[in-house]
């Protein structure tokens, strides 16, 4: 009678080890923080163009074949133009609807503000179709002229501001107009379209703020 009483004691002891080593094989561990791989919320990936799209090829240099026709130096030096004007223009427009004395600073720099964000919109777009790759940060020109513009307060704030993004604007009208007498890509020649009416907007509505004196116009050319 002990015997059998202590067999099937034995008995039941085994299947709950093999319950237990049957639920441990099953377990997978919760992967700490540092496992999984995800990018903390704190930091911001820059896209700066896409994996090349089908005809496109990456590089940067000489003129590349895409499905929308040929894309040149000069396609490419537009695109990244009107990016590095986003990266400058638009934080500054946004610091000055707060820091701008006059009203109708403050009213045209969030116009611009908004209609910049719209235009670094479809220029990441584009950049993403052509694989060009785009700039993260302003130039050391540009950050200079941020400087200018950030050290300074009041009525001077508003006309250095001013000054400096018509200057800019004024710089790449040039650029604009070759590419769109010169580019074979179908995309590109409607962006710089769109570009040249987002420039010539903005030069009219710094215009509009009386504060474009002769001083901060640049040297005609000789």
């Amino acid at each position: 009678m002990r015997l059998s009483r202590s067999r099937g004691v034995l008995a039941g002891c085994a299947a709950v080890a093999l319950c237990a080593l049957a639920a441990c094989a099953q377990y997978t561990p919760t992967p700490r923080s540092g496992d999984l791989g995800a990018v903390p919320p704190t930091v911001t990936i820059e896209p700066v163009g896409s994996p090349a799209a089908p005809g496109v090829a990456a590089a940067d240099t000489g003129t590349q074949e895409t499905r929308w026709g040929p894309l040149s130096e000069t396609d490419r030096d537009l695109i990244k133009k009107v990016r590095l004007a986003g990266l400058w223009e638009m934080p500054m427009a946004q610091d000055a609807v707060q820091r701008a004395s006059r009203g109708k600073v403050r009213e045209v720099s969030r116009k611009i503000a908004a209609q910049h964000h719209a235009l670094d919109e479809q220029v990441r777009d584009l950049a993403a179709k052509l694989d060009v790759k785009l700039p993260v940060k302003p130039t050391d020109e540009q950050q200079g002229w941020m400087s200018d513009i950030s050290g300074r307060s009041g009525s001077a704030y508003d006309v250095t501001y001013v000054k400096w993004l018509r200057l800019a604007h004024g710089k790449i009208f040039t650029l604009i107009g070759t590419v769109r007498g010169t580019t074979q890509n179908t995309l590109v020649r409607r962006f710089s379209e769109q570009a040249n009416a987002a420039v010539l907007n903005h030069q009219r509505l710094l215009e509009s703020t009386g504060l474009t004196t002769p001083e901060s116009f640049p040297a005609p050319p000789a």
